[in-house]
Order: structure tokens, then C-alpha cells, then sequence
């Protein structure tokens, strides 16, 4: 099946669509490009579905066909397609215009593809969660292997029909060549299940910390509880995120990038779909074995002080050049685990410009204002550890925070005493403050600058539900997508309801049993909080890639609502709580942006559901088998009886939540904040609702001058991000985005366009590959370090010996 305009037939060839300027373009600041746009020398693939390119030079003049092989008659009715125009040109370019109804989806090879690549994922995203150094697990990896092993089945096995037993039903082996739903279903199932669970901190806690162990089935049902809430959430936001045309959701872009050259190669070879693979596989390995330096070589790499070579031993020069404890001031990175994915903002081949220089000035504003005024202008009323993470009491000595804990786990008034307020350094009160900015930031942003968006959807909605006729929401566009994607039937809003009463009868089961650590009111608070989050967090995330955590705000709201009432004051309900509002939020996401890439590649809606529950299905095992083995056999060093030689086993992201709960369950937000340290935090919330008001009316007055793009949530979150002392990688970042999706963008936009997408999934495999074969061969067993020298140093691996680090060395 193909997309033409009405009246517009053309050769088999010329599938695609004109690609012409969107005017409107929600996503990105790219409405100014330059009139001296460059060509390069490689041309379309005329055996290609993909839209030509455009020339964008002449696209801001009229609408036209860019192949030179469409005749003047074929060109005027392309002219006159505004249905064409509703896509923004970048996603044209990517995604293929024709679709094949008939291909297989839900096949033997698809199960046994799931099989092979779901489990491995689970087990060593869970077990990361746990271990200083990791072994990541890359979807661009299952997308590659997926790809090969997927098309070696469909070579080898036989073409057996086999009948299912007490059914007429039956199925093959080997129903034909792989096909790229099949491909695209399976990575679909990774992304769901391949992961870790959040979970895994409240399950941790309770055993390590408390000794209250749960049986498995408790933990397992509420593991897949807190999954399938997200997932239901999901129907709130897909009719406002999914189908409309001008929400790029640029992960899934880049996915869809890759599946297309990887089925081009595959099905209908031709000499750019071969240099696309080259490119990616040059770029691939390229990076894999560049990041063996400064991962393991020579970390100096990673952080390029130059200031402390001049003056290594100088404290002030070390203070403005370091990135490991500094300003990070005329610092260069040369390491893509620092630079790639800043902030929550994601790679910076997929990211807007414009969100990678709001991130950059939130890193500006944090590292070379604040920091400097707090550590030589007297910026706050605590003067010690400037830029750490942890709790002290007021002479700077490290708060015994656990000590506060009674065996009753009650709050041990009687230590509180002895040791006083708890004290953080000022960095992390900043920290604290724009984090509760972002979360107003969102919903007022949302309100003011999405709600002409929201609104033509919400009236699309109403319309299909005051319909004399059933209609679809893809009957309600006129973009090509969406008139591909009416020949499969839409989701029931059934499965989604029935989804939701499944995790909700399994969560209030278990609470209603005693277990779980909170009462229920605070759980349907959780729920409500999460429904109100989904659509402008997933509306964010859409337009700019750039992602909002949100577990800390949740933390907080249930220390305010936990220390109203008596009872109810375990630590380990604080991390339940989060762990049901943040994946209402984080699996909704993942379902969004996986329906997303079914969608730009005209998968049945219904399998992509199907992909996304076995996923989980098959996942949440094995993390919980993975817990326990940790539990049962590390136990004793993560929770600190033991001390780990290899340091490996640390339990710090255990420990940073315990703290945490313990700050806002046991002291309270109450006692917490009405010491002078901390009173000015609550008012971050209101500057986070009043400052996209003053940047709305900025952008009603003056239009041209690009307020919508400055956007509050960003730069707030980005300035509440900044964790411990890391702040090299962003002048470096800044740098390449500018490269990439400025430059490039602007003046070669066609070689931009062919291989921008290729790149990043190149760049981020290559990481991943790297990170885990240096996982594997130097930390999995005995852990084998890098001998010191001058790219080295024991001391300083930044030769900044006069940071406090080194200096204590």
C-alpha cells in the first residue's frame, strides 16, 4: 500500500511526497536557513519510498518535488497536496510513504527473537543498578543483532506449518523473508522488558536496611503493577501525542532512520543505502575503539583542564578549569559519555538546537555564576562542601543519617538532638530549589504555550466521540501517516481500562494485606498526580527530547502527606511512592514513544501493545530473580556490614535514596524547612508557575524575538541536575550540537538529512559496545586497573593537584 495524493499516480519510483517548508515548527528554531544551502554529491535512491530532499533554499518560495525525475504534471499535483505539507520535512525525509500490509508481524521468529534478546537485557540493566561500573545494554545493539539473527532465521528455518494443538489454528516456522515489523516489534519488546525496574529500591531497602523480606509472588505482582499503570496511562496522552504529524518524538526518529536503511540494505540493496551501513559501521567502530582512551587509557580525556596545566598546583585555577569538582571554565571533553547525553536533554545529533543551548545556560548560570558566587562571594549562609551531595551536621562532620532510624522505625528525636538541623553544601540547595521550579514549570508551560495544541486535539477527540458515525483519530488527519495507518484497527480503549484494573487491584491487594509500607489513600494520590503529569511531561519530552525527572518531587509530596497523619513513617514508603508515581510517568512515556515508532513505521497498533506486554512479561522475572541473587549473596556490602576490596558492590544509589526518605519521611519537610538553611526551597515552586507567565506575555508582545523557545522547564531542571562535582562535557556538547543541528542543519541540510539519524544511533552503539566489552574484560571478575602515567595520574586524572581530592592524596 502506497500514499498518493488524490489524483496523483506516479511511477512505482516516486512513492514519496514533496517536502516543503512547515511554517509551524513546534519542535525547533529552523525557520531562518540560508540561501546558499549546499548539495551534496550523493543523490536519492530512486528504489526508495523515502521522500527526496528537499532544496530548501527554494522551499521558502513554493512548494516543489525535489527529484528531478518527476515530470511538470506530477509536480503541480504534488503542489496542491497540502496533506503532504502536514509533516515536517525532516520526518518526510526519514520515514517511508509506502507500506506493505501483507508482511508478518507477530511470527515463530518474532517469539524466539524476543526469547533470545529480552532476558540478557533484564539481567544486566538490573544488576547495573547495583555496581559502581556497568555493562549497558544498547537498543541500538538488539536493533543490529535483531536485524541479522532475524534474517539468518528466515534463511535456515524450515517452512513447517505446525497446528496448535485443541485448535483448527496453525503457523509457520518460516512464513517468508524477515520483515521490518516483524524487526521493529522485537526491538519493541526489548525496550520494554531489557530494562530495570523501579521496584528494585524499596525491595532493597526493606531487606537490606529493615530485614523485612516479602514473598517473591508480593514483590513480582507489584513489580508488573507499576509497569502496567504506566502503560495505561498511556491513553491519556496518546490521542494528543501519537498521531498528530508536528510531534517528532526524535529517539523514535532515529530509530525509524535506522530500520529504514537496515530494510533498504536488506530487501532492495543500492549504493546510498550501502553507504549509509558503511557510514554507520565506520562511525561504530570508530567510536569503540576511541572510548577504550578516555574510559580507560588515558582519562585525562575526559577532562581537559587546561588552566591546571599552566598552574596544576594553584587552588583557584584549579577551581575554575576543573570539570571533576571546578567551574569546568575553558574545559574540553573528548569522552561521548560526557558529552553525548547532558542534562536529560539526550544526544546531541537527535536534540533541538534550541534545548541545547537552554541547557548550556542553565550550565553557564550553575557553573560560572552561581559557583563562583558561592565560593568567593559569600552566596549562601553554609559555607562548606560547596558542590557535595550528602548531609552534615553544621561543623562539616558527615550526619550520621541512619542513626535517626529506630529499630521501631520511628524517628529517633533523641540523635536529632544530639546532632542538630541537617546541613547541605549550597550547590544542593540550588539544586533543590530549581528541581521544584521545573515541576510548576511544566504544568504552567504547558497550560499557557501547548494549550492551542491541546485544545484542536481535544476538540478532534470530542468530535469522534459526538460522531454519528465511528470514525478513527486517524481518519481525523490527512497526513500520509496517518492515512497508512487507517488500514489496522486502533487499540480498544478496553485494554487500556482492563490494564489499569489489573495493576490497581494487585497494588490495593497488597496494600490492603498490611504490606508495601504506605497507606492507600497515598496510592490513589499517586495515581492522580501521575494522570496529571502524562500529557505536558510526554508533550515536553515529544517537541524537545528533553526529559523531566520527577522522583524527588514525588518523594516530597509524600513526606508532606505521610508526616500529616500518624503512623506510616518507614523510609521504604517513600521510594513505593516514587516508584508508582514515576512509572505512571516514565512507562507511559516508554509506550508513547514505542507507539510513536510503530506508527512511523505502519505497525499494527495492537502488536505494538502485544510487544510492549510480553516485554514486560518476560522482563519482570528476571529482574526480580537478579535482585534477590544480589540481595542473598552481595548483601552484606551494599549495606555497608562488609567492606568491598573491589568497590564495586557500594550500594550508593541505595544509600542516596535511604537518605533521601529519611530527610523527607522521618525529619520532614516541616522541621526540614523551617530551618534558615532551607526556608528559601518552597518558593521554588512558585517561580517555576510565575516564570512561563512572564515569558508568555513576552511572546505575545514580541513574536519575533522567540520567547516560546526559552523555555523555563529546561533550564530549570538542567540547573537542578547538576549531580555532585561533574561539570565537564558541556562547552565540548555545545560545540558538537552546534556542529550537528546547527550548522549542518542550516547549510547542508540534504547530507544532514541522510545521515544525521544514522550517526547518532552509530555514536551511541559504539559507546554501549565499548562500555560493555570493558565491563566484560576488566571489572565483570577481578578488576584489572590502568597502570598510572601522564594521562593517568593517581592523584588527579585532570593534573588539578590542588582540588581538595588530590590534595588529600
Amino acid at each position: 500500500m502506497s500514499y498518493f495524493p488524490d489524483g496523483l499516480r506516479g511511477a512505482d519510483s516516486h512513492d514519496g511526497l514533496a517536502a516543503d517548508e512547515i511554517a509551524a515548527d513546534i519542535v525547533s528554531n529552523s525557520d531562518a536557513l540560508s540561501d546558499d544551502t549546499d548539495k551534496t554529491a550523493v543523490q536519492d535512491n530512486a528504489n526508495s519510498p523515502r521522500t527526496p530532499t528537499p532544496d530548501i533554499a527554494k522551499e521558502k518560495a513554493e512548494p516543489i518535488y525535489a527529484s528531478d525525475e518527476i515530470n511538470d504534471d506530477d509536480a503541480a499535483a504534488a503542489a496542491e497536496d497540502d496533506a503532504a505539507n502536514e509533516l515536517p520535512w525532516h520526518v518526510r525525509r526519514i520515514v517511508s510513504l509506502h507500506d506493505d500490509t501483507t508482511l508478518p508481524t507477530i511470527t515463530f521468529r518474532y517469539f524466539l527473537l524476543v526469547l533470545i534478546f529480552v532476558p540478557p537485557g533484564a539481567f544486566l540493566e538490573q544488576l547495573n543498578m547495583f555496581r559502581t561500573t556497568s555493562a549497558p545494554y544498547s537498543i541500538f545493539f538488539v536493533q543490529i543483532a535483531a536485524n541479522y539473527v532475524g534474517d539468518w532465521l528466515a534463511k535456515t528455518l524450515p517452512a513447517w506449518v505446525v497446528r496448535i494443538p485443541f485448535t483448527k489454528k496453525s503457523f509457520s516456522l518460516n512464513p517468508g523473508p524477515f520483515s521490518v515489523k516483524e524487526h521493529v516489534l522485537v526491538v519493541i519488546a526489548a525496550a520494554s522488558g531489557a530494562t530495570y525496574n523501579l521496584a528494585w529500591t524499596p525491595l532493597s531497602l526493606s531487606e537490606l536496611y529493615f530485614k523485612e523480606r516479602l514473598h517473591p509472588l508480593i514483590w513480582i505482582c507489584f513489580m508488573w503493577a507499576i509497569v502496567w499503570t504506566g502503560y495505561s496511562y498511556a491513553a491519556i496522552a496518546r490521542q494528543f501525542l501519537v498521531y498528530d504529524p508536528q510531534l517528532p518524538w526524535f529517539d523514535a526518529l532515529c530509530q525509524t532512520a535506522l530500520f529504514e536503511t537496515q530494510t533498504l540494505q536488506r530487501e532492495h540493496p543500492s549504493p546510498v543505502s550501502r553507504k549509509q551501513m558503511k557510514v554507520f559501521f565506520l562511525a561504530l567502530v570508530t567510536v569503540f575503539f576511541w572510548q577504550f582512551l578516555p574510559e580507560y587509557v588515558f582519562p585525562m580525556l575526559s577532562s581537559m583542564a587546561f588552566l591546571c596545566w599552566v598552574a596544576p598546583h594553584n587552588a583557584t585555577a584549579n577551581f575554575l578549569s576543573s570539570g571533576l569538582g571546578g567551574m569546568a571554565f575553558l574545559n574540553l571533553s573528548f569522552d561521548w559519555s560526557t558529552m553525548a547525553n547532558l542534562s536529560n536533554m539526550g544526544s546531541l545529533f537527535l536534540t533541538p538546537f534550541y534545548t541545547q543551548m537552554v541547557v548550556f545556560l542553565a550550565f553557564v548560570a550553575n557553573c560560572w555564576i552561581l559557583l563562583p558566587a558561592a565560593n568567593w562571594g559569600g552566596l549562601g549562609s553554609w559555607h562548606l562542601h560547596l558542590m557535595s551531595l550528602s548531609l552534615f551536621q553544621e561543623n562539616g562532620n558527615d550526619y550520621p543519617i541512619l542513626e535517626l532510624i529506630t529499630p521501631e522505625i520511628t524517628f529517633n528525636q533523641t540523635v536529632y538532638d544530639q546532632n542538630g538541623p541537617v546541613f547541605v553544601g549550597t550547590q544542593l540547595l540550588w539544586n533543590m530549589f530549581f528541581d521544584y521550579a521545573s515541576y510548576t514549570s511544566v504544568l504552567t508551560w504547558m497550560a499557557l504555550f501547548g494549550y492551542p495544541h491541546l485544545k484542536a486535539i481535544f476538540l478532534k477527540f470530542k468530535a469522534r466521540q459526538t460522531a454519528k458515525t465511528k470514525i478513527s483519530v486517524n481518519e481525523q488527519y490527512t497526513d500520509p501517516l496517518n492515512v497508512l495507518m487507517r488500514s489496522y484497527p486502533e487499540i480498544p480503549l478496553w485494554w487500556f481500562i482492563a490494564l489499569f484494573l489489573a495493576s490497581f487491584t494487585i497494588i490495593i491487594t497488597i496494600l490492603a494485606s498490611g504490606h508495601l509500607y504506605i497507606p492507600i489513600w497515598t496510592y490513589i494520590l499517586a495515581l492522580v498526580t501521575g494522570a496529571v503529569v502524562v500529557v505536558p511531561l510526554g508533550w515536553l519530552y515529544a517537541v524537545s527530547n528533553f526529559q523531566l525527572p520527577i522522583g524527588t518531587t514525588n518523594e516530597l509530596l509524600y513526606g508532606l502527606m505521610i508526616n500529616a497523619v500518624s503512623g506510616h513513617k518507614s523510609p521504604v514508603g517513600a521510594s513505593v511512592y516514587s516508584s508508582i508515581a514515576g512509572d505512571a510517568w516514565y512507562r507511559a512515556q516508554y509506550m508513547l514513544q514505542d507507539q510513536k515508532l510503530g506508527h512511523y513505521l505502519h505497525v499494527p497498533p495492537r502488536t505494538v501493545f502485544f510487544s510492549q506486554m510480553l516485554g514486560s512479561f518476560v522482563g519482570v522475572p528476571i529482574n526480580y530473580a537478579v535482585i534477590r541473587w544480589v540481595i542473598d549473596t552481595k548483601g552484606d556490602y551494599l549495606n555497608g556490614t562488609l567492606e568491598d576490596l573491589t568497590h564495586e558492590w557500594t550500594g550508593q544509589s541505595l544509600t542516596s535514596s535511604l537518605t533521601m526518605a529519611t530527610q523527607y519521611v522521618l525529619i520532614g519537610p516541616k522541621r526540614l524547612f523551617s530551618g534558615e538553611l532551607y526556608h528559601p526551597l518552597p518558593y521554588g515552586f512558585l517561580v517555576g508557575a510565575i516564570t512561563p507567565t512572564i515569558l508568555y506575555g513576552l511572546h505575545r508582545r514580541f513574536p519575533n524575538a522567540k520567547f516560546n523557545l526559552w523555555n523555563s522547564t529546561i533550564f530549570f531542571c538542567s540547573l537542578s541536575n547538576f549531580y555532585g562535582n561533574i561539570s565537564t562535557g558541556y562547552t565540548s556538547g555545545i560545540i558538537g550540537g552546534f556542529v550537528v543541528m546547527y550548522w549542518a542543519y542550516r547549510h547542508h541540510y540534504e547530507l544532514w538529512a541522510r545521515y544525521n539519524y544514522i550517526l547518532a544511533a552509530a555514536f551511541d552503539s559504539g559507546y554501549n559496545f565499548n562500555a560493555l566489552i570493558i565491563y566484560l574484560c576488566f571489572c565483570a571478575g577481578t578488576r584489572i586497573m590502568m597502570p598510572n602515567w601522564w594521562g593517568n595520574n593517581w592523584k588527579s586524572v585532570e593534573r588539578c593537584f590542588a582540588m581538595p581530592d588530590a590534595a588529600d592524596a
